[in-house]
């Protein structure tokens, strides 16, 4: 009897995850299930808005979520995350200090958190297009977008902003020479100032259509993600409709983001949970999943397991001089969200 009695109990081990869309390798989870009995149930979303909105409503029934690091700071702060127990994660020894450092800003010594993947915010253009615009086939610099001069060289073959103010706002302060983690009214203003110039010969403010715009080749530029942009780079490739795409981390620095894997206080499976991530930070398991989305990891000992492509693709992977570069924002307090959505308001609508 007792025997039956534990055989069911085992076979209702479960861990609910929740996670951005197209973002793992799906026989990452079936192997997981293999290796330990548990079960994954695995949701997906498509802004960190929607996961806020879930956590700090409390019992969203999910074990393990991934925000990004400065939505993932102000959660901290909220008290929605539990602490994590190192004792059961042997492999946060797998991580790299390079991206923990960095992620300290909003985590100090990881506590409740661990990288899953990060990136750059950059250019992604179209290599014939710029060339016939702009005379190069090259962009190194936000001046490409960011000069009116230039900008307004471009417009005819289309420019793309993401619609992100906590995105946008910083690489225009980079581009100005300002703390790019600034949240001076002063800074944000001259910031402002610098978008209305360019705003004219911008043709949409929108965080995924410019995958398929600079795929189909219907625009040249666009400011955006680099993950996404190489998928913009594969579905070309795909397609062979001889659209050739580039990837820039422009010379003036840009932000780093992070994409963290964290467990809610009121996780319903937080035993599970802890194997989860335990499983995650796998170096060959992690690798198989950069290898599937084209975005670096924060875990060291997986770069030995990942394709070259990702691997030696300094889009990817930055050299160090390029990494010296890169900067983590930290979370806005409400009065600097407050700044930073009214001017964005402003920047999109151009009034």
């Amino acid at each position: 009897m007792t025997l039956a009695v534990l055989g069911a109990h085992a076979e209702d081990r479960v861990v609910n995850v929740f996670n951005w869309s197209d973002y793992i390798d799906s026989s990452i989870l079936q192997d997981f299930t293999k290796e330990t009995g548990i079960k994954v149930v695995y949701d997906v979303y498509d802004s960190n808005e929607i996961l806020e909105t879930k956590l700090l409503a409390g019992g969203s029934g999910y074990d393990v979520v991934v925000p990004t690091g400065s939505f993932l700071q102000r959660q901290i702060q909220a008290g929605v995350f539990e602490k994590l127990d190192k004792s059961k994660l042997p492999n946060i020894k797998n991580m790299w200090d390079q991206v923990t450092k960095r992620t300290d800003l909003f985590d100090p010594g990881s506590e409740y958190s661990i990288n899953y993947m990060w990136g750059t915010v950059g250019i992604g253009y179209n290599k014939e297009k710029i060339k016939a615009a702009l005379g190069t086939d090259t962009i190194d610099s936000w001046k490409a977008v960011f000069d009116p001069e230039q900008a307004a060289k471009l417009k005819d073959c289309g420019i793309n902003f993401l619609d992100s103010p906590t995105d946008m706002i910083p690489v225009m302060l980079a581009y100005l020479g300002l703390n790019p983690d600034s949240h001076e009214p002063d800074d944000i203003a001259k910031a402002e100032e610098a978008f209305m110039k360019v705003r004219p010969f911008v043709r949409k403010f929108h965080s995924s259509e410019f995958i398929n715009g600079l795929a189909n080749g219907d625009i040249c530029v666009a400011v955006g993600w680099s993950g996404d942009v190489f998928q913009a780079r594969d579905r070309a490739e795909e397609a062979k409709n001889g659209v050739e795409l580039a990837y820039a981390i422009p010379k003036e620095g840009t932000q780093m983001w992070f994409d963290q894997m964290a467990i809610p206080a009121d996780a319903p499976h937080k035993e599970e949970a802890l194997e989860f991530l335990n499983y995650m930070m796998k170096p060959e398991v992690i690798a198989k999943s950069s290898n599937y989305v084209f975005y670096a990891n924060g875990n060291k000992a997986s770069q030995e397991f990942l394709d070259p492509e990702v691997k030696d693709d300094p889009a990817v992977y930055p050299d160090e001089a390029t990494m010296s570069t890169l900067f983590v924002n930290t979370a806005l307090d409400p009065k600097t969200q407050r700044l930073f959505t009214r001017t964005w308001t402003k920047v999109v609508t151009g009034q």
